[in-house]
């Protein structure tokens, strides 16, 4: 149901009951109007009487009465009857004398009860004539005769009841006419002051609603609707203003999180590279010994020869050129021995809590693609860490690599930090609850290229490029593990001395 409906229902229902209520008092008035109107004739009619009667005090001129009650009666066409009665000392009722169109013998103990009370006694009576209206009006008593007259009166009222009827049907028309009339006026009202101004309001909050913020509702108005504009132009700026700072915030969040993604990109590719040239170089200081020994025992073997001499000249050339070519491959191995060193350590004071924030991006990816929930914790206010920022995570980047793949059906890694404050030193750990090492093999697990997978690819490293990274750091590595529990791996890291230099080794002064 509409706004427009529901106040034109209300609007009918208002006007009908305020109208009825008004028309209903109109009409009790008109009727009021009208009984003392007949009361105010029947009255007079009762004086004349009383005053005929006093020119025929005896019986004697009673038939002269009885004529002029007619003539009385025949002149007024709404009189029913008029009666004059006496009444006695011993209260005996005599009828006197009387006329009318009608007949109706009024009842002894109502006349009697009239001249008692010296009052006129008004009645409604259904006569042969239709309703009317009775009136019993007493007289002062007779002092000479000792008796007391009482003059009956009865009116017909039928003409008062078709005015009332008239008067009803007119207001009922005029009611139905002012009705509509007023029910016209409102529907065009209703339509300039509520339907067009309301209309223009919705048309602009939908079209601000779809997108289009700049809309405002064109109305200058110095009422309601007025203020209602107003207002809504004010939020709809508001929201312009909040749109327009959040659009420049978010442009701002977006390039944060491109710096910031291209930043754990560039750190993912440091670490990468660290570990890859910290592989390499334990695979070709492994080659290199492997290779050095048998080519520093083949290049001295042939000088002696060379120098024995005696040789012929074909097997002289030979020997110069084992020599040269076992110098050759010497050199070609220390060239890539240096070409796969890591660079020099840039030791700096660090928070825990950086470096822990800086590397769960790195090693995200691994713990979800595996389904494993990766928990940090670490104790407040924990003391520095002085150390190269790249090498320390390329550690826990290894540890938590080790501990994902030991858990292959998912579960928590713990990665924390504490203060160790007896060894002034801080533990940075990670932890799992893999299947654990067995204890005969916790000795050989940070030897090169020692693993107990099967799989390809370049295995066995790991846990020897960390031992490497905390000997560069002058820490240590602890490893806890039970079969079954779990395994957890601490790196201690000593605390920062007082003037430490920045980018030196630590214990450097």
């Amino acid at each position: 149901m509409t706004l427009r409906t529901r106040l034109m229902i209300l609007t009918i229902l208002g006007l009908i009951l305020t109208m009825s209520t008004w028309g209903w008092i109109q009409l009790r008035a008109l009727d009021r109007i009208l009984n003392e109107q007949q009361v105010k004739t029947m009255t007079g009619l009762a004086d004349t009487v009383s005053t005929y009667y006093q020119f025929f005090p005896t019986r004697r001129g009673l038939s002269a009465l009885d004529n002029a009650l007619k003539d009385l009666v025949q002149d007024n066409a709404t009189l029913g009857r008029i009666d004059i009665y006496s009444i006695n000392r011993f209260g005996d009722v005599d009828f006197i004398a009387g006329a009318g169109r009608v007949s109706y013998e009024w009842p002894e103990p109502t006349v009697g009860k009239a001249a008692d009370i010296l009052k006129p006694q008004y009645i409604k009576l259904n006569t042969d004539g239709g309703a009317a209206l009775g009136l019993l009006y007493p007289e002062l008593p007779d002092q000479r005769e000792n008796t007391r007259i009482v003059i009956g009166v009865i009116v017909f009222s039928q003409a008062n009841a078709e005015i009332l009827a008239r008067a009803q049907r007119l207001l009922i028309f005029s009611t139905g006419g002012l009705l509509l009339a007023i029910l016209l006026i409102l529907a065009i009202s209703y339509r300039w002051l509520i339907a067009r101004p309301l209309g223009v309001i919705i048309r602009t909050i939908d079209e601000f609603q779809a997108g289009q913020y700049v809309r405002r509702i064109p109305m200058k108005r110095m009422d309601e609707w007025g203020q209602l504009a107003s207002h809504f132009n004010e939020m709809a700026n508001e929201i312009e203003r909040v749109l327009a700072h959040n659009q420049e915030l978010n442009r701002r969040l977006e390039e944060r999180v491109q710096e910031a993604t291209l930043k754990v990109v560039q750190l993912q590719k440091q670490v990468n590279q660290l570990q890859q040239l910290t592989a390499l170089g334990h695979l070709t200081a492994t080659l290199a010994h492997d290779l050095g020994t048998p080519l520093h025992s083949i290049a001295g073997m042939a000088r002696l020869l060379l120098e024995r001499g005696g040789w012929p000249p074909d097997v002289g050339r030979k020997l110069e050129l084992i020599v040269r070519q076992t110098e050759r491959l010497n050199t070609v191995i220390q060239n890539v021995r240096r070409a796969t060193r890591p660079p020099e350590p840039h030791f700096e004071v660090l928070r825990i809590h950086d470096v822990f924030s800086e590397t769960v991006p790195l090693v995200e990816p691994l713990t979800q693609k595996a389904g494993i929930a990766l928990v940090v914790r670490e104790e407040p206010d924990l003391p520095p860490l002085y150390a190269d920022r790249h090498r320390l995570q390329t550690a826990l980047f290894n540890l938590v690599q080790n501990a994902v793949e030991a858990m292959p059906g998912g579960g928590e890694i713990i990665l924390s930090a504490f203060a160790d404050k007896p060894r002034q030193e801080v533990a940075v750990g990670v932890a799992d609850k893999g299947p654990g090492i067995p204890a005969a093999l916790l000795e050989k697990i940070c030897e090169p290229f020692f693993s107990t997978r099967t799989d390809e690819g370049l295995r066995g490293l790991g846990l020897a490029i960390v031992q490497d990274i905390m000997k560069v750091h002058s820490g240590r590595m602890n490893i806890r593990s039970r079969p079954g529990a779990g395994t957890e791996v601490f790196l201690y890291f000593p605390f920062v001395p007082a003037g430490q230099p920045e980018g030196s080794a630590p214990g450097a002064s």
